[in-house]
C-alpha cells in the first residue's frame, strides 16, 4: 500500500474545500461591498422589466448572481447524468461547461451594450496604438476588461485538452476580443473598438487560465471525455 498516495488524497481534498470557501467568502465580501448599488436595479429587475435591468451594468450583474443557484442545479445535472453514463471527471467536465458560459456571456452582453449616443447615431472609432488608452481606463476599466474572458480561460482548457497551454489561452481570449471590437465597430455601439481592449482581455484569459492549471494540466494528461469501457465477459 503506498501511503503518500493515501495521505494526498485526503489533503487534496481539504485543500479544494478551503480554496472553494476562500472563493466563496471573496465574492461574498465583493457583492457586500457594491450591494447598493446592484440594490437599485432589483425593483426594475424583479418586475421584469427590461428598461433599468437588462440595458445597466448594475441590473446584469444582479440577474448573474441571481441565477448562480440555477447554474449549480444544471452542473449537477449533466454531472449525474455523465457519471451514469460511466464517465470519468464528470463533475470537472459539468463545472467547466457551465462556468465557461455562466462567466462570459454576461460580460459579453455588458460590452456590446451602446454608449451614451446609442446605437446607430454615431460611426464607429478605432484605436491601434498600442498602450495609448490604457492610462485612460482607470483602474475599474482595467479590472473590468480583464474579467470580461477570464472565465473562459480558466474553464475552456479544463474542458477542452486542445486549449490546455498558455499560448492557446492567449490566441482564444485575443481572438474572442477581436471578435467583439469588430462587432462594436460595425453595429455602431458608440463605443471605441481599442487595441488595448484586446491586450487586457487576452491577459486577463492568460491569468485565469493560469489559475486553473494544475487542472487543465492533469485533464490535458489523461483525457476524460468518454465513457469507461465495459469489461469484458468471462468465457
Amino acid at each position: 500500500m503506498n501511503n503518500d498516495v493515501s495521505l494526498s488524497a485526503p489533503l487534496l481534498r481539504t485543500r479544494g474545500i478551503v480554496l472553494l470557501g476562500l472563493a466563496v467568502l471573496g465574492v461574498a465580501g465583493a457583492v457586500f461591498a457594491v450591494r447598493r448599488p446592484l440594490m437599485m436595479s432589483a425593483p426594475k429587475c424583479l418586475a421584469g422589466r427590461w428598461h433599468g435591468c437588462f440595458d445597466t451594468f448594475n441590473g446584469v450583474v444582479l440577474m448573474t448572481l441571481a441565477a448562480v443557484p440555477l447554474a449549480l442545479l444544471v452542473v449537477w445535472a449533466l454531472a449525474r447524468r455523465r457519471r451514469a453514463a460511466g464517465v470519468t471527471s464528470a463533475w470537472r467536465m459539468s463545472l467547466a461547461e457551465v462556468g465557461m458560459v455562466h462567466g462570459t456571456v454576461p460580460f459579453l452582453w455588458m460590452t456590446m451594450m451602446p454608449g451614451a449616443a446609442g446605437a446607430g447615431t454615431a460611426p464607429g472609432a478605432v484605436s491601434l496604438v498600442p498602450l495609448r488608452d490604457l492610462a485612460t481606463m482607470g483602474p475599474l476599466g482595467i479590472g473590468g476588461n480583464l474579467l470580461v474572458f477570464a472565465a473562459l480561460g480558466f474553464f475552456a482548457p479544463m474542458r477542452f485538452p486542445a486549449l490546455a497551454s498558455v499560448p492557446r489561452i492567449l490566441a482564444l481570449g485575443a481572438g474572442c476580443s477581436v471578435l467583439v471590437e469588430t462587432a462594436q465597430y460595425v453595429l455602431l455601439l458608440d463605443r471605441v473598438s481599442s487595441v488595448d481592449d484586446v491586450l487586457v482581455n487576452a491577459v486577463g484569459a492568460v491569468l485565469a487560465g493560469l489559475a486553473s492549471r494544475r487542472w487543465w494540466r492533469t485533464t490535458a494528461e489523461a483525457p476524460s471525455d468518454r465513457p469507461r469501457p465495459a469489461p469484458a465477459a468471462a468465457v
